[in-house]
C-alpha cells in the first residue's frame, strides 16, 4: 500500500475536512490506486518522445487559445463587485485557522 489511512487524516486535517472512518477508507483505496497507476505509466519508455510546451502545439488556428493582448489592469472595485463581502479595498473571509 502506497498511501494510509493515518496520511489521509493527516492531510484532511491539514485542509481541515471532517471525514467519516468510511470515506477515509475509500480515499485511502482511490488514491493508493492512483498510485499505483502512476508507477505503471513510468513504466513506459518515453526516450523517443519529443517534449511540449503546450498540448495544442501543433494544433490548427481554431485551437482555443486566445490571442496575447495587452489589456487595462482590473480596478480594485470591478474586482470587488461580486464578492459576497468586502471592507477597506479586500475581500472578506470568515477565518479558518481556528480549530
Amino acid at each position: 500500500m502506497k498511501i494510509t489511512e493515518t496520511e489521509v487524516r493527516y492531510v484532511a486535517d491539514l485542509a481541515n475536512l471532517k471525514l467519516t472512518d468510511q470515506e477515509i477508507a475509500r480515499l485511502s483505496k482511490d488514491l493508493d490506486e492512483i498510485l499505483t497507476h502512476i508507477d505503471t505509466l513510468s513504466e513506459l519508455d518515453t526516450s523517443n518522445v519529443q517534449p511540449m510546451a503546450q498540448v495544442l502545439y501543433e494544433a490548427d488556428e481554431t485551437a482555443t487559445l486566445r490571442e496575447d493582448r495587452e489589456r487595462p489592469p482590473l480596478s480594485n472595485d470591478a474586482a470587488l463587485a461580486n464578492a459576497p463581502l468586502a471592507g477597506g479595498g479586500y475581500y472578506k473571509v470568515p477565518k479558518v485557522i481556528e480549530r
